[in-house]
């Protein structure tokens, strides 16, 4: 890696402003998350319930992603991007003034923070444009690093909720992205490269390509893995461990910080050792993770008389099987992250030219397995009374990331791959 050759081949204050746009809007994005057991609380929820409001963001996130990276090929990436951050201020400043209390209202603002979620489809080509083939794990590896949004709302929501009510949150979380859209605003700047605006036959005509496909359920494991955790945790955190909320956010914090910090380093290894090599061993692990996962026993519920002890355990209580879950976790979350910068790796190899319509399609995917995982972790926790199948359903999808990918990369490394010049 030529450090001085990156900073001069491309836009460094786009790439910081980039990276700024997305890390606030994951903020935004999974913010109800951690914030979800005093919404609940208040609210009267089922767990179910909770688990479900904290996937709807994420699937609307899925879901905008497309329609926020053909508007980016038609105003451009930076008009589409103060024109997000716009929408997700606006929502937040009304949760913040007026309260949320419905659970109608509550999925309103998850479809609202979901435009924060599309970011990813303006974000990412905004960067990736100004750099040449061979940089692109990095810099997608960087821009994509935002997600550590979610660490800052791990460990600073429970507390502000706690201290302020939950309402403050929101009034809170307006101070960050209202300066990252002034910084946005002065520093981001289109890559001079000029690109055709994207129809809905462009989406066509890639939803034919096999390629495609296989894209797009490679990144709904990784990083459908890493947001749907992400906003899981806490629930899962206090209701199988019986944590604390700031406990449960702070243990989220440190496994979702792993993640985010080893997403560049994912990117740079697969730009050393080729992303179907790394990808491979990526999921593999992350399917080892998930099955240890299923097979831990729930841990033991605080005494009740214990007047300190009735909100849940705190991090210096937690019995040792917790702990046990938030390792695996740990190194799953390391996984995922790096699993991320592979496979964006190997994405603007193969549709350089289609990068916008790509990452909107593929971050879609992403989204859409977050959601999927959320939910089904719900429903697991609905119909049997635990979490273990709604983890062997997600490794097994993993173990067939594993399986797909031995059969594609003859392919992959004698055709595009070879043609790219980068390492496949």
């Amino acid at each position: 890696m030529n450090w001085r050759e990156f900073k001069q081949v491309g836009h460094w204050p786009t790439l910081l402003s980039a990276f700024l746009y997305f890390d606030v809007s994951f903020m935004a994005w999974v913010v109800l998350g951690p914030l979800m057991l005093y919404l609940g609380q208040e609210l009267g929820l089922t767990v179910e319930e909770k688990f479900t409001l904290v996937a709807v963001p994420i699937l609307a996130g899925a879901l905008l992603r497309i329609p926020m990276g053909m508007l980016a090929d038609h105003l451009g990436p930076k008009r589409t991007g103060q024109f997000g951050q716009l929408v997700v201020i606006a929502g937040l400043a009304y949760a913040w003034l007026f309260g949320l209390g419905t659970k109608l209202e509550v999925e309103i603002l998850g479809v609202v923070l979901g435009v924060a979620g599309a970011s990813f489809a303006v974000a990412l080509p905004q960067a990736s444009r100004w750099y040449p083939p061979k940089y692109q794990g990095v810099v997608m590896g960087i821009a994509g690093a935002g997600n550590m949004g979610v660490v800052l709302d791990s460990m600073f929501v429970p507390w502000i909720a706690e201290h302020y009510g939950w309402q403050a949150v929101f009034g809170v979380l307006l101070v960050p992205l209202v300066l990252v859209f002034a910084l946005y605003t002065v520093m981001a700047k289109d890559a001079p490269e000029q690109r055709a605006p994207v129809t809905l036959g462009n989406y066509a005509t890639v939803f034919k390509d096999v390629d495609t496909w296989w894209f797009m359920f490679f990144y709904s494991i990784t990083f459908g893995g890493f947001v749907g955790l992400g906003s899981a945790l806490p629930l899962y955190f206090t209701t199988w461990y019986h944590t604390s909320g700031i406990a449960a956010g702070l243990l989220v914090a440190l496994v979702v910080l792993a993640g985010s910090m080893f997403r560049p380093v994912g990117g740079w290894v697969a730009d050393r050792i080729g992303g179907l090599r790394s990808l491979q061993m990526l999921l593999a692990i992350v399917s080892l993770t998930y099955i240890s996962i299923a097979f831990l026993p729930q841990g033991p519920a605080p005494i009740a008389a214990a007047a300190a002890k009735v909100s849940g355990w705190s991090l210096t209580e937690l019995p040792q099987i917790g702990w046990v879950a938030v390792l695996i976790f740990f190194v799953g979350a390391i996984a995922l992250g790096m699993g991320n910068g592979a496979v964006f790796q190997l994405v603007p190899l193969r549709f350089r030219n289609e990068i916008g319509v790509m990452t909107g399609l593929v971050g879609a995917a992403g989204g859409a397995g977050g959601f999927l995982l959320a939910k089904t972790l719900g429903w697991s926790k609905a119909l049997s009374g635990g979490f273990a199948p709604g983890f062997w359903v997600f490794a097994g999808l993993a173990a067939l990331g594993v399986i797909g990918l031995l059969r594609v990369k003859t392919r992959w490394r004698t055709t595009w791959g070879a043609a790219s010049g980068a390492r496949v």
